[in-house]
């Protein structure tokens, strides 16, 4: 299942193509829940892109520099899976 939650966002539509007219201030939120899959692979010279899938066809890919990438694997070694999260069988 996927969710989009678009603030201020205006797109125009014409000869075929989508382009972004509204203000500069526009934000949007992607949610992606059921995963079927997420995985990590080389993008670029120095970034990894890290591509969650649903079993509907949906998917958020995200571009991660390395800073980012180490900032998120100190907070998944931070968590105790164990201890925090429900067994799921």
């Amino acid at each position: 299942m996927l969710t989009l939650d678009l603030e201020n966002f205006v797109v125009e539509f014409e000869a075929g193509s989508l382009k972004t007219v509204g203000a500069p201030d526009t934000s949007a939120t992607v949610k992606l829940y059921h995963l079927d899959g997420v995985e990590a692979r080389a993008f670029g010279d120095e970034r990894v892109k890290v591509v969650a899938e649903d079993g509907e066809g949906n998917a958020v890919e995200m571009a991660l520099a390395p800073e980012d990438l180490r900032s998120l694997a100190a907070d998944l070694r931070d968590l105790d899976l164990d201890d925090e999260w429900p067994t799921v069988e």
